[in-house]
């Protein structure tokens, strides 16, 4: 049996909003996002609902207003054919990668023409950890699965890899630096503006950006996760880790993903979809992978993840143009070009979730599209995206541009 292509249509998301009352999509639900997505992407590609096979979406805290299978709920919120699935997934922060991973596999094994894939996720209203999960609320369960904070993982990374606080502070300068340019330039051409009828605004940009930052500033900042080494962590990963002395505490709230509110969609189809719809596929998925890598490291698995698929498409850094890799904390990027040599004018280039915060469902889904947007803008060919969760948990696509 031949294998259907899998080609990305269009990629779309919300601006990403600041995970705060004052936010400017605070006031809306996370259904609301979502059905804006689906009738942009409905105009912008000619779509007919009714030939979507599935919906999937990533959701990390599926619980309150994001609880109840956000993926099918949402459809039905939209006023979508009845007819038409969803479902939600949770693979932590690479969930909405993983969502448009697992619409290009229905794609590929021939379950249907087009799939969406995407994820939401709203911390103003829907706070981190408010599902209470064992694993994070009860310290024993925690100890047992080895699940800690992502803090904790990312200050354990920087103490294996002889990382300072002057280079993550450099991370997070450059990230905003970067993500400023491109947000003055219009270089995110995937955000679609969003109405706040309570507010009376409309939001255009990210805005958790902070252009005014600078090294003075991020060297002022106390370190965020110390406290909770002394409470423990610290002796726990020490003894996992004996050729270490100590955890260097070098991550603070400025060079630390910033909470956001967002959504982001992916249309996914085959070849022949492009007959049915009213625009020509963008991009080609060539291939995507799931790895786990050290659970104590918490946020390095896009690091094992791009490797891993690098090795296993025969590929080096040199034959891909741009990296879109997960800034899940400082360390994390710099152990990214670090452990797979990556030139720093491929990788980021716009900035990263450090700048533009962290909507943890969305966060891999618009990754994608902030890559095949510069992709698009620079005439490049390859790229590879990638995303970390916790316990390790890491997943890469690679895509080339049609």
């Amino acid at each position: 049996m031949t294998m259907d292509q899998a080609f990305i249509y269009d990629a779309i998301r919300t601006p990403r909003g600041r995970a705060k009352e004052s936010g400017g999509l605070h006031e809306l639900l996370p259904f609301d996002l979502l059905a804006s997505l689906y009738h942009a992407l409905t105009e912008r590609t000619g779509l007919d609902e009714r030939r979507v096979s599935d919906v999937i979406l990533g959701c990390v805290t599926q619980s309150i207003e994001q609880a109840g299978n956000i993926a099918k709920t949402s459809l039905l919120y939209a006023g979508w054919p009845d007819h038409v699935p969803g479902i939600t997934i949770n693979r932590f922060c690479s969930s909405g990668l993983d969502a448009v991973n697992f619409s290009a596999l229905k794609v590929m094994g021939g379950q249907g023409d087009l799939a969406i894939g995407g994820g939401v996720e709203m911390m103003s209203r829907v706070p981190m950890l408010s599902d209470r999960a064992s694993v994070f609320a009860d310290p024993e369960m925690a100890v047992r699965c080895r699940m800690l904070m992502m803090g904790s993982g990312a200050d354990l990374i920087a103490s294996l890899y002889d990382i300072t606080r002057q280079q993550v502070d450099e991370v997070a300068f450059a990230s905003q630096q970067r993500a400023a340019k491109a947000r003055d330039n219009g270089y995110f051409r995937s955000i679609i503006p969003i109405k706040n009828p309570v507010k009376g605004i409309t939001v255009t940009h990210d805005e958790c950006i902070r252009a005014e930052t600078t090294m003075a500033s991020l060297a002022g900042l106390p370190p965020s996760f110390a406290a909770l080494g002394a409470g423990g962590v610290d002796a726990y990963q020490l003894a996992a880790k004996t050729d270490l002395d100590e955890i260097n505490h070098v991550h603070t709230a400025g060079n630390s993903p910033a909470m956001a509110d967002a959504a982001a969609l992916v249309l996914v189809g085959n070849r022949a979809a492009a007959d049915r719809l009213g625009c020509a596929p963008r991009a080609r998925i060539i291939a995507a992978t799931s790895t786990c890598d050290d659970p104590l490291q918490v946020v390095s698995g896009c690091a094992a993840a791009t490797g891993k698929l690098l090795q296993q498409q025969n590929l080096t850094t040199a034959d891909i143009d741009l990296f879109e890799l997960h800034e899940a904390f400082a360390a994390t990027a710099i152990k990214c070009r670090k452990t797979l040599d990556i030139d720093d004018e491929k990788l980021n280039v716009n900035g990263g979730v450090i700048a533009m915060g962290h909507p943890m469902g969305a966060t891999g889904a618009i990754m994608l599209g902030t890559l095949l947007d510069e992709l698009e803008r620079r005439d490049l060919k390859t790229g590879i995206v990638a995303a970390s969760g916790a316990a390790g948990i890491g997943t890469a696509m690679l895509i080339e541009r049609v």
